[in-house]
Order: structure tokens, then sequence, then C-alpha cells
């Protein structure tokens, strides 16, 4: 179904071969990557890259910091498109006003300073970006980890808010040119395959492995050709789960027909590998022998095809119970009873968001489900469409007056089931969801408080095959349907009618909209001598999610408001964290005053420093964490540490680039340690790092610490801060990347 081959191979004349007589370095040249990034570099070096976006996008959780940050920075209008779209807050009824307060105020910013406004529901995010704003050879960026248009020829990445910042202030976003990983698609797909399954099965061979991790996926091969559009795009936008930093496939007369529906004919060509072209790596994917799959909690990796699932659900659920309760000691886990004499059976079906609202695959469920009963039981089916102008074309061609027939409930364009904000689930209940991710609390619930809902991912034609066996697990290769496939047509009445389009028309005179949640940065204080951190939170999981960082759900309301999110900040996995913090905060504070903090004397007293030296040594929080960062790019996970007086993140490993981004930006020192070196310490344990300002700035990489335990004992660590640019140092040794930007100004 899918072979790696971890192995550079030569694609030559649209054919590959492991090995041919061509000089690599020049053939690397030949991939569609390297085409579109040299083409955005500004630094001179293909090495060292200096990119400049051609578009920006931004919701409604993400928008108004961005804005707060280069508006603090100096900005004075947006120099290139920037669509503020509003999805993720639009049906949150938490806290009052706030969510309607951000869209106030992103409406008035998009008047002052010339953006593009798409109000609530109209679409979520990537569809609008997909719809109005792709173009072929393109690049943007997007303050979301699934802004992934590669099949459209854009190649796109997601980044937390600091650096769209640094677009708004015409900088760059700075990356070591990425290595290519050449996705060969071979084969037709059966019926009832949908763009899910080929997505799951491909994060479940290259997630744990880190195969693709932080390398642009290019998408190429006779397969390619049979697949439509919004096929595409729906594998597309799940290489996120992958970890790789962008992708990017090769284009034709189905991806020139996109453009021309939407009425954009002119932002399409030809995109294809040059006749020869070198790949770092290889993945081979014969979509003929793809199945209908299933990812059970918690990733998108942990995925079966739907038939293995069934032949060994009581072994399978009994695992993800006992992980579950491993996790979360409060939760009383229980989905082996899903299982009954007939099959397994789910309490709710979701297809939704940027991955399942997509026209075909909600066009295609209606088909599964024409004339049809969901039933009048425990499960429930709800459909979510991408955007108004795919609703529209839905309800034109009776889709949704047969999923409306069913049972099925039809909802605006919106982001929530995706990340815990809508259909949460009840207690101990299963949904399947053709949305992005299932991670611990993407689905709503508290474990933390004693509620638990598992969540496990679905292409939207299996959940309409279980959602016609009335909630039991189906496959949609194991119904009888013929498929059906209407041609879309898109209307721009609908958004001519409501959209603010304001690029290149700023009204610099007009005043922000700021209600009472939207509020400034604390103050941030520069990278002193010396650092001092006390660990607040170790955790030893395999991988940390940005969820666990700092969840999704309710918390999005208050992002707006830094001080009251940051009391979320890891409270659905150490919830003592932030107290720790704030104590440490509280000690930080006394010694800027020139008071007596007593954690800092104990430390100088163990180690047998001079405590003169106490004036010159930072006192701030830290989190240790295996891998931290997987998931969302949502600036926040890192942000709130840093409001909380958190000024390191200790690690074997960056999950993703853009979390390591994330704690740079905010003054976070990124530290990592050599594989073999073991951590054994606890909350409470101190680390020293003396002389840490004159080492960043002089660039030195490796760090001779110490540790100093609760009761004193005192040994030796090595620390590593490796790969910061300059600016990076800069931004560090200021404290972050607004105070870098005010000491430029």
């Amino acid at each position: 179904m899918i072979k790696l081959y971890d192995k550079g191979v030569f694609l030559i004349d649209g054919k590959v071969e492991k090995s041919a007589d061509f000089d690599i370095k020049e053939a690397k040249r030949g991939t569609m990557a390297y085409s579109i990034l040299s083409a955005h570099n500004k630094s001179g070096n293909d090495d060292e890259l200096m990119i400049s976006f051609d578009a920006m996008v931004s919701h409604d959780i993400t928008y108004v910091g961005i804005i707060q940050q280069a508006r603090a920075s100096g900005m004075k209008e947006f120099p290139i498109p920037y669509a503020l779209t509003n999805c993720h807050n639009s049906l949150c009824a938490v806290g009052g006003t706030i969510n309607e307060d951000d869209h106030v105020f992103g409406l008035s910013a998009a008047k002052k300073y010339g953006g593009i406004y798409v109000p609530a529901n109209q679409s979520v995010i990537h569809s609008y970006a997909r719809e109005e704003m792709a173009k072929c050879g393109a690049m943007i960026l997007g303050s979301d980890s699934h802004t992934r248009y590669g099949a459209l020829g854009t190649m796109a990445v997601g980044e937390g808010g600091p650096e769209l910042a640094k677009q708004l202030l015409k900088n760059t976003w700075d990356v070591k040119m990425p290595e290519v990983v050449l996705v060969y698609l071979t084969g037709e797909v059966k019926r009832g395959i949908g763009p899910h399954d080929v997505a799951i099965a491909l994060v479940k061979a290259t997630f744990e492995n880190g195969f693709v991790n932080n390398r642009v996926l290019e998408f190429v091969g006779p397969g390619i050709e049979k697949l439509p559009i919004d096929f595409r795009n729906g594998i597309d936008v799940m290489t996120t789960e992958t970890t790789c930093l962008s992708s990017i496939w090769e284009t034709d007369e189905v991806t020139k027909g996109f453009y021309k529906t939407h009425g954009r004919e002119g932002d399409y060509k030809k995109l294809s590998p040059k006749n020869v072209a070198y790949y770092d790596r290889m993945i081979e994917i014969d979509l003929s022998k793809i199945e209908s799959m299933i990812a059970l909690p918690f990733h998108p990796s942990n995925a079966y095809t739907i038939h293995e699932f069934l032949e060994n659900a009581e072994e399978i659920l009994k695992g993800v119970e006992k992980e579950a309760a491993e996790r979360f000691k409060k939760a009383n886990v229980k989905l082996t009873d899903k299982i009954k004499a007939d099959g397994v059976y789910a309490d709710q079906g979701i297809i939704a968001g940027c991955a399942g609202g997509l026209f075909d695959n909600i066009d295609e469920a209606a088909g599964i489900l024409s004339g049809s009963s969901t039933g009048n039981g425990y499960f429930s089916l709800s459909v979510y469409p991408t955007s108004v102008p795919v609703s529209l074309e839905l309800t034109r061609n009776g889709a949704t007056a047969a999923l409306l027939e069913a049972g099925a409930v039809i909802k605006p364009s919106f982001c929530g089931p995706c990340f815990g904000a809508g259909d949460v689930p009840s207690n101990n209940g299963l949904s399947l969801r053709h949305t992005t991710r299932n991670f611990p609390n993407r689905e709503g619930s508290k474990p933390g408080e004693g509620q638990f809902a598992g969540v496990c991912l679905m292409d939207a034609r299996s959940i309409a095959a279980t959602a016609l066996n009335k909630g039991k697990i189906t496959a949609a290769t194991d119904i009888d349907y013929t498929p059906r496939h209407n041609d879309y047509t898109f209307d721009k009445k609908v958004y001519e009618n409501r959209i603010y389009y304001g690029y290149k028309k700023a009204i610099p005179e007009t005043e922000l909209i700021m209600g009472p949640n939207i509020t400034d940065w604390p103050k941030m204080y520069e990278l002193s001598d010396n650092l001092l951190v006390e660990l607040a939170a170790v955790i030893h999981d395999d991988v940390t999610t940005t969820d666990e960082l700092i969840p999704s759900g309710e918390t999005s309301s208050y992002r707006s408001n830094p001080l009251r999110l940051s009391e979320f900040t890891l409270s659905r996995r150490v919830p003592e964290y932030v107290d720790r913090a704030k104590a440490v905060a509280a000690e930080e504070a006394l010694r800027r005053d020139g008071k007596k903090a007593e954690k800092l004397e104990f430390v100088f007293s163990s180690l047998g420093e001079d405590k003169e030296g106490i004036a010159n040594t930072q006192f701030g929080s830290a989190i240790f964490a295996n891998k931290p960062g997987d998931g969302s790019a949502r600036e926040q996970a890192a942000s709130c540490q840093k409001v909380l007086g958190g000024f390191a993140n200790i690690c074997y490993e960056f999950a993703t680039k853009r979390y390591r981004s994330n704690c740079i930006n905010w003054g976070i020192l990124p530290f990592t340690l050599d594989k073999e070196t073991e951590f054994n310490f606890e909350s409470g344990d101190f680390i020293f790092v003396k002389g840490i300002r004159e080492a960043i700035k002089n660039g030195k990489e490796r760090f001779d610490a110490k540790v100093i335990t609760k009761s004193g004992e005192v040994s030796d660590i090595t620390l590593y801060v490796k790969g910061l640019t300059d600016d990076e140092k800069q931004i560090i040794l200021d404290g972050c990347l607004m105070n870098y930007y005010a000491n430029r100004n």
C-alpha cells in the first residue's frame, strides 16, 4: 500500500531511478519545491533561505495577537494580501461578548491596515485561501498548522503568530533549505475510498518514525491524474499530521479546471519537476491498494484498516482504555462497551472543516444516504460544509435535501468540531470524524474533570456508510452504492455581498475597536547575564502536543487576553504548573526590585556562588518534555509560558520547527539534550546556566549547566541551543520578538 525509501532517488522524465549518472547537487534544483523556494528567497544563499510570502491567512483566535504584535512593532499597513477569517470562535458561546469583540476588531483592522475580512460562517480559513488566494508557484503563510495548498500548486506553511508579524513588518521567514521527499502516486482508488483513507495511511506510515519531519513532500506520478481536485486537497491538508514542513503537487488540467471554476484561470500554470530531479527520500503509494481506514485515539497515526479494527476491536479498544487510564486519572474510560454482537457502534458522525467539509465529500455522503435514515437512536450525524459557496451548491444540487431527509443536521462553516468547540460527544462517547485531528481533548471533553470521549478519524464515505447502518462502524467499500460526482459551480456573489476586500485600500484614520478582553502584552525583559530556571513541569510522554501545552476548545475565547489565557497552560496535563510558574515569577519580581528572593539565595548557597551574582541572574520557570510541540501552530503554546515567567524548554528534540520558532520568538531558550543524557530530575529542581547572555551573543551552542535538586544536591548537565540565526539570537537577547522590533525602531 505504502512503501518508504530512505535513500535518495532521481526522477528522470517522470520515471523513478534509484541511481543515475547526474550531479546530485544540480539535480536537487530540479524539484518543484526548489524552484518555488528559490524564487521567494531574499538571502542570495540557496542553503540559508529568507522567504517573503505572497499572501497570508489567519483566523479569529490568532489574528488579534498577530496584529497587536505588529502594531506594537511599528506596522502601518498590511504589505501583502492578508485575509482575516472567522471560523474558530464563531460558535463558541463562552465569555460573554468577547468572541464578537474579536470579530469587530478584525474588521476595524482590515479597514485600518488594508486587509481582507471574511465574516463568521462564510468560510473556514483554508477553504477561503483555496478559493480566493492560492496561485500556482506562489507561497502563503498561515497562522494555522493546516495551511496546505500544495495540490493547487501553492507552497503553504503554517506557523505561529510571530512569524506572520515578521511578514507584516516586511521581514522574512528564515529556514535552511529543506530536504524534499518524493511522493510517487500510482494506481486508482476503489469505490468507497476517499482522501482521508489515503491521508490516514500516509500519516501512519510516516509520523512515528519521523520520516518526513520538517521536509517538503512533492507529489508526482501517474496516480494523480485520476484524482479529482477535492480528493487531492483532502490528502494535502492532512500532510501536516506527518510533521512535514510543506507540500507541493504536479499541476494538470484538473488543477486548471479548479482555477477556471473559481474565475481565476490566470492564476494557473503548469508545475512539474524538471527532466532530472533528485529527492532525498521517497514514498510510493499504490492508490489501488488503499483500504477504508480508521484512526483510533489519540493520534491520526494510530491507524488501522476498518476491517482490521473490526476483527480486533476488543484488543484495540482495551489498548485505548489502558492508555486513557494512564493519562487521565479521574476519567472512567469504557469504550469496549461499544462492541455488540453484530459489530462496533459509534455514537456520532461528523463531516467538517478544511479536510471533511469539501464539496465532493459531502456530495458523495449524500449519495450514500439518499432515501435512507440515520435512525432515532444514540447515533447522530452533523455536516459542516467548508464554505457558503459549497453549501449553496450542495443545496442547489439536492445533496443538502438528501442529507436532511436522512436525519443529518446541516451546520454552518465552522472549525469547531476539529478543536473541541462544537458537537462535543457525551461522556464515554465514540465519535467518528472526517476532521484533521483526534488528539486528547480535541472533541471538547475534560478528562481532568472526569469527562472523557474518544474520537476516531474516518473518511466521509465510511462515516456515511456507518450512518446508513445506524451507527454500526462500516467501511464504505462494504456497501453497494453508485458513487455520484456532480460538477461544482462556484458562485462568488455570496462573497461579494459579505466579504470586505480592503487590500491596498488602507484607511489609516480608522480607530481599532477594542473590546474589554483585548489586552496588550505584559512587559517582558531582556535576557540577563545568567539564567536560573525552576522545573515547573516534567513530562516523560513520548510526544507532548500543543493541545496539552495550551488546550483548545473553551480557551479559544481568551486568546486576545494573554493573562487570562495563560491560566489554562498545561491545565489538562500538569494542573499544578500554573501555580508553580506564578510562584517562580513572584520571586523574580522580588529579585528585580532588589529584594530578597529565597529560592535564588538557596541555589546560590548550594552552588557556592557569590550572592552578588543574583542581581544579574534572571529567574524563570521551565518545562521539560521529551518531544514537545506536535500539532497546532498556535503561538500561545509558547507565549502563555512566557507570560507566566517561563524562560526555557528542555527536551531531546522539538516535534516541529514551528513550535521551536514560537519559543524563540517569545524569548524562551530552546534547550536540547543529547539522546544519551538521562533526565531524572523533578518539578521543583533548578538548572543554572552561567554566562548565558554572552554565550548566546557569541553563537555558542553548547552550555555546561548545573542542576540543583530541591534538597540542594548539585550535578552537571550539558545543554544545547543549535542553529540559531543572527536574528534569532538577538530576539532571545532582547527577551522576545516585540522587544526586538521595539529596540530596532
